[in-house]
């Protein structure tokens, strides 16, 4: 592993090199008149970023939060296509990824939790997933990706106690028609049909846009006892929109969005096994991973002389279907059949000051003022059963068994309202409190039973509710202009609930919440050119909720709390348009996460023991290129994103060791045509990002995943 880093790190620096002296000393564009290496060094800035972190369009460099923003052209230069490859930008994003892509977890400075109650939420267009297997779906038709860190609960509520991620779609035009269509095409049979369309139906009036994408791969990972491949992905995605501004002050936007995804297996085998013949596995049972999604949001914002107001309605059902050799071996032991179903209804209403008229105290003294009631309804079902073999529970029931586990029917009902008011002293210091209050309701019916009937049936009817007043505060000192120091505290809120399976006494859990601290400055240079940011940050846990296996039931999980825990660490990036045609960008990010001296889970103390899945630093380093030929553009990309070592449990008994990945893209753009090669992991790496103990059936102890291998292509694509 370390020699592969080592020679990612070499090999990116050689190759920046020699690309950067190609383009900028070589190329024909040189000696075009009005080309870009003409214009005085004060001319070119980097390109400008408004985000709706904290719901209203903002400059992110005056906000008094630490964040990653990932906008169109570099999730168009690098090809990223889901959440999680777009979060390697930002310094403490790590993702617990499985292969199949509805399992899909973020963890942000050692937060975490299950997908069924996820400590960062992900946002599209306004509208919260209220379960993470809603929230890793293809990108189609974005415009960009926000990474929030540290609690947002002030404005956003549950479940944002570890940050937010924020993903806007691109905004149908009024005025021109504009499309593409591109044909991907890569190794291990990869292809890939991609386009959209958008225009003005009617002139200023009203706009649509539609895109359209279907993807397929052949699996990584190779049964040894069949010769299939396990892994395979196939994917159907599409989004419709609606823009239509019948006024100069009112617009209301429609968005329709599905995904439909027909997998092939789980890749997960003995860890032990993966690290001495990684890709390969022996199990006679071979399933599937299915997931289908539609979603609708429906917007409505008015804008007046003194004040917004914003209506975000969403609608959400998903339904997932994965079936799997639940012992992962050879031996015909265990299966599972699992299905989930999930129906959710979101609604805020937002009324906000004007961002060009706040409310002036005096000639020093101005406020910006926002303030919502949101209101949300889910609905969770589930019903898994595992098929024993005869005499897998003991030799004395000869005779297949079904164990029904479980059986689940959950429902959620939840109101928050909410505000927030910055204060700004003669223009230069911004005083910001929210706070936030949320109830909701949960009823719970859980069944596990076994057929036949060889022990008593489990059932657990109950209900609960939970409260909270979230508070925020944070200042903001504008030194000069583009100089900024902050310093906030807020505190992080998640409520309890219900397992849909546990061990009996652990039907329920607690509720979690946090206090973050945490300091920054944010800086601009060199005539916008450089953006250089950091932060420090303290977080302390109260009743930490933890992911955590069952050990009666194999390949199910369930929450408990644990007791407490603290974050402490440090994050820097930095943003270069170095000349008109060369971009760097780096950042990194360390996290010390351990649990209190008092945590306990599963019944073993864990106090001391760090956190799992949280690496002890992330980061990443790159340069983009691009120089004007006569009838077009050329263009490359490098990069290499690296992870620290980090433990896979919390009794920290397994790890996966630090390592990196460098990818690299390179193309040529015309008026209409473009065509580009691609290459990802390029020094073939081999990583375990996700494992978990599993016990005696796995020789090792643990099952896991490996990481993506090596993968390369060519686009070829036409645009107007």
């Amino acid at each position: 592993m370390v020699h592969l880093r080592r020679r990612s790190y070499t090999s990116l620096a050689v190759i920046t090199v020699a690309v950067s002296s190609a383009f900028l000393l070589t190329s024909p564009a040189r000696a075009q008149s009005g080309s870009q290496t003409s214009q005085p060094a004060a001319t070119f800035q980097l390109p400008p970023l408004i985000v709706t972190a904290q719901k209203e369009p903002a400059d992110p460099q005056a906000l008094p939060l630490s964040m990653t923003t990932v906008a169109r052209p570099t999730l168009e230069n690098a090809g990223v296509e889901i959440v999680s490859e777009a979060a390697v930008y930002g310094p403490n994003l790590w993702f617990t990824e499985f292969t199949a892509r509805k399992l899909s977890a973020a963890r942000f400075r050692g937060i975490g939790a299950s997908p069924a109650n996820p400590s960062i939420t992900t946002f599209f267009d306004g509208v919260p997933q209220l379960h993470a297997n809603s929230a890793n779906i293809d990108l189609v038709d974005v415009g960009q990706v926000e990474f929030v860190r540290g609690p947002q609960s002030a404005l956003f509520g549950r479940n944002a106690l570890g940050g937010l991620i924020n993903v806007t779609s691109i905004r149908p035009s009024l005025s021109t028609w504009t499309g593409n269509f591109s044909v991907p095409l890569g190794n291990v049979d990869a292809r890939d049909v991609r386009g959209n369309v958008s225009g003005p139906i009617v002139a200023n009036t009203l706009g649509m846009g539609v895109s359209l994408q279907y993807g397929r791969r052949d699996g990584y990972t190779v049964n040894d006892l069949t010769g299939n491949d396990l892994d395979s992905r196939s994917a159907f995605s599409g989004k419709g929109q609606l823009l239509w501004t019948p006024v100069r002050n009112w617009e209301t936007r429609v968005i329709i969005n599905g995904e439909r995804d027909r997998d092939g297996d789980y890749a997960l085998s003995d860890l032990g096994g993966l690290r001495q013949n990684p890709y390969h596995t022996a199990r006679d049972f071979e399933g599937y991973t299915h997931r289908d999604i539609f979603g609708t949001t429906i917007l409505n914002r008015y804008e007046g002389a003194g004040l917004s107001v914003t209506s975000t309605t969403g609608f959400l059902d998903w339904k997932t279907d994965d079936v799997t050799d639940l012992d992962y071996t050879p031996l015909p032991l265990l299966t599972r059949d699992n299905r989930e179903e999930s129906f959710q209804f979101t609604q805020e209403v937002r009324v906000a000051s004007s961002a060009s008229a706040p409310v002036r105290f005096s000639d020093a003294a101005s406020l910006k003022w926002q303030g919502g009631v949101f209101f949300f309804t889910q609905n969770y079902e589930q019903e898994a059963v595992n098929n024993l073999s005869a005499g897998f529970l003991s030799p004395f029931l000869p005779f297949p068994i079904q164990q029904t586990s479980p059986q689940a029917d959950l429902d959620d009902i939840g109101v928050g309202l909410f505000g927030q008011g910055v204060v700004t002293l003669s223009e230069r210091l911004d005083l910001t409190a929210g706070l936030r209050f949320d109830y909701e309701q949960k009823d719970a019916n859980l069944n596990v039973f076994f057929t036949p009937a060889i022990a008593p049936p489990q059932q657990t009817i109950a209900d609960e509710s939970f409260s909270n007043v979230s508070p925020q505060f944070a200042a903001a000192f504008h030194l000069r202009r583009g100089k900024t120091l902050y310093a906030s505290v807020g505190k992080g809120y998640k409520a309890g609930g219900f397992n849909p399976a546990s061990p009996p006494g652990t039907e329920s859990y607690d509720e979690e919440q946090t206090w973050d601290f945490e300091g920054g400055v944010k800086t601009t240079w060199a005539n916008g050119r450089v953006a250089a940011n950091a932060a420090v940050f303290r977080i302390d846990w109260e009743d930490m909720q933890l992911n955590v296996p069952n050990l009666f039931i194999p390949g199910e999980f369930y929450i408990a709390n644990v007791g407490g825990a603290g974050s402490s660490g440090v994050e820097l990036e930095l943003n270069a348009r170095v000349h008109p045609n060369v971009d760097v960008f780096g950042g990194i990010g360390y996290t010390k996460a351990t649990f209190d001296d008092d945590s306990v889970s599963s019944g073993i103390p864990v106090g001391g023991n760090t956190i799992p899945n949280t690496p002890d630093y992330t980061g990443s380093l790159g340069i983009q290129v691009s120089r004007s030929l006569t009838q077009g553009t050329l263009y490359g990309r490098g990069e290499v994103t690296f992870s620290g070592a980090f433990e896979y449990d919390d009794q920290n008994t397994e790890r996966q060791g630090a390592y990196s990945l460098a990818n690299f893209r390179a193309g040529i753009r015309g008026r209409l045509v473009f065509v580009e090669g691609w290459i990802r992991n390029a020094f073939d790496t081999e990583y375990i990002p996700v494992a978990f103990a599993y016990g005696q059936l796995a020789p090792s102890g643990f099952i896991g995943e490996m990481g993506r291998p090596r993968t390369f292509g060519i686009s070829a694509g036409v645009g107007f």
